[in-house]
């Protein structure tokens, strides 16, 4: 990993009028890292996944981003174009529900060139045939390139927004309950997949889940919240295997009673 993070996100806090959605959250996020965020329902953590990736205007705090020229930037304070290139280029964003984050209307093969279109390539047969590389290594027949994702199962659709996201080899990916929905032994094909894709490429990850299974696959470090605050931080394997807080504790516990 860099010696300098990639993010840094300074006190960062999210209302929706009086009820509280995140408050005070703090860390640094390294290239190649991959931060885990879990909690309950409600804990606040899908807020702060949507606040960092700049879906949502926070109500105070920053989140300073290093651009690939090496200046720092306040994501908030980006220009409403800025913030659409990056979210095209260098950032990613995988939803829980697939259909969320492709267009279902085309095939499988023009989801994942539209985001080397937007990024300036107008080369049909390379876009092709980019794509049926991606297809490739997420594990998609070849034949189904001009497929509608809407033929697809739940765990291809996943698959196919994962080669979506990171075909112009982004730096930074959120991803929210990237497995959530899926059958078990699905869920376990598509971990593997995004462990080996995320070590491959060196991204760094921000990962909310409910799973702590995932967490532990997949993360490095992780954030446990509780009601909008994060309550316990550090290496993922620490914060597993000796939780210091009681609600963590709490956590740990009743997944391994299950």
């Amino acid at each position: 990993m860099s010696d300098e993070p990639l993010l840094k996100v300074k006190n960062l806090t999210k209302y929706y009028g009086a009820r509280l959605g995140c408050a005070d959250v703090n860390f640094e996020l390294y290239p190649g890292e991959v931060l885990a965020i879990v909690g309950e329902s409600g804990s606040g953590k899908t807020t702060l996944l949507s606040t960092l990736s700049a879906n949502l205007e926070p109500t105070s705090g920053e989140a300073l981003y290093r651009m690939r020229d090496e200046s720092w930037r306040n994501i908030y304070e980006l220009s409403e174009a800025e913030r659409r290139f990056l979210t095209r280029t260098d950032w990613g964003f995988v939803h829980q529900n697939p259909a969320d984050g492709l267009r279902m209307t085309v095939s499988a093969g023009a989801n994942v060139g539209e985001r080397l279109m937007a990024v300036g390539d107008r080369h049909y047969g390379r876009i092709r045939d980019t794509a049926l590389d991606w297809l490739g290594r997420v594990e998609i027949a070849a034949d189904r390139i001009d497929d509608q994702p809407r033929s697809f199962s739940g765990g291809m659709r996943q698959r196919l927004q994962i080669a979506r996201n990171l075909v112009t080899g982004p730096r930074l990916v959120f991803m929210d309950e990237p497995t959530g929905g899926l059958d078990v032994s699905v869920q376990a094909r598509l971990l593997d997949l995004l462990r080996q894709l995320v070590g491959e490429l060196g991204l760094s990850a921000i990962v909310v889940t409910h799973d702590l299974a995932v967490a532990r696959l997949l993360s490095h470090r992780m954030m446990v919240m509780k009601g909008g605050h994060v309550i316990e931080a550090g290496l993922t394997d620490r914060v597993l295997d000796d939780p210091r807080e009681p609600y963590t504790q709490l956590l740990v516990s009743s997944i391994l009673q299950v």
